[in-house]
């Protein structure tokens, strides 16, 4: 038995090996070669290092558009995940603690969310009639719309393991439903309410497609529309782009390996105690 385990455990690492770690040293060494070596990527090591000069160059590229792309991307994720928490804390404990034909059917919209596909053309049109296309408020609303429906039912599966004598007593000693909700039940999110955090801001900070089609306009590029400065029909510029991508990939990778624990228990926290 240990034996298999030592054998299940050596080749999932050689598997987390050659998905994660190899891919993020072939951008690394590519980041650091000249034009012409990295013209033709590869593993090789680099003749001569070029890391630092790369770095420079991808930063002050396009007026330094690369520190007003992290700019955009930081408002959006902040704004959205703000208020990704707040409605969603709330919706999931409504429809856990109060179940009705109302709360049953907002539930079955929450699910449908997460399997019926955004409709691009649509969005565009009634975000141009409310005057919020091109707009980064709008591209908030985009991302929360987007990623509530996953969020509530996080939200809900995990207000399911809160006993409900909490909310009893605390009504019993006056307090509104909103105060419940904020003094009481809502510090005991904290697990799931990270788990959220870290994994919608990933989400929304690497998201490419959605600021292609809803945020356009050279003044509202976002962190993953900068690797378009590095390729067009006649020049690539290979060695700044994969210096692009390893600086967008820091982040949210840092945010990964520091917060991984508490994903993991936040997502399966609810399950376990309910």
């Amino acid at each position: 038995m240990r034996r298999g385990q030592l054998f299940g455990g050596i080749a999932a690492l050689a598997i987390a090996t050659v998905v994660f770690i190899l891919p993020f040293l072939f951008v690394f060494l590519n980041a650091a070669k000249s034009p012409s070596e990295a013209s033709q990527p590869s593993f090789a090591w680099p003749s001569e290092w070029q890391f630092w000069q790369n770095l420079v160059d991808v930063v002050q590229v396009r007026d330094y558009a690369l520190l007003l792309a992290y700019f955009n991307s930081i408002v959006i994720t902040v704004g959205a995940i703000a208020l990704l928490v707040i409605f969603a804390a709330m919706v999931g404990y409504v429809l856990q603690r109060r179940p009705s034909r109302v709360s049953r059917v907002v539930g079955f919209v929450a699910l449908t969310g997460l399997m019926i596909p955004p409709a691009v053309v649509p969005t565009i049109w009634l975000l141009q009639e409310i005057g919020l296309f091109k707009t980064l408020h709008g591209m908030v609303l985009i991302q929360v719309a987007y990623g509530l429906s996953f969020c509530i039912l996080l939200f809900r599966a995990f207000v399911a393991s809160i006993p409900r004598d909490l909310d009893e007593a605390a009504i019993v000693d006056g307090a509104t439903p909103l105060q419940v909700f904020f003094r009481v039940i809502l510090p005991l999110l904290k697990p799931v309410t990270l788990t959220v955090i870290v994994v919608q801001s990933i989400t929304i900070f690497n998201d490419f497609t959605h600021p292609l089609y809803y945020l356009p306009g050279s003044e509202n590029i976002t962190v993953q529309l900068t690797l378009y400065n590095f390729q067009s029909q006649f020049t690539s510029q290979l060695n700044l782009l994969f210096m692009n991508i390893l600086l967008i990939t820091i982040p949210p990778l840092l945010v990964f390996i520091f917060f991984n624990r508490q994903i993991v228990s936040g997502m399966t926290s609810g399950a376990v105690k309910g």
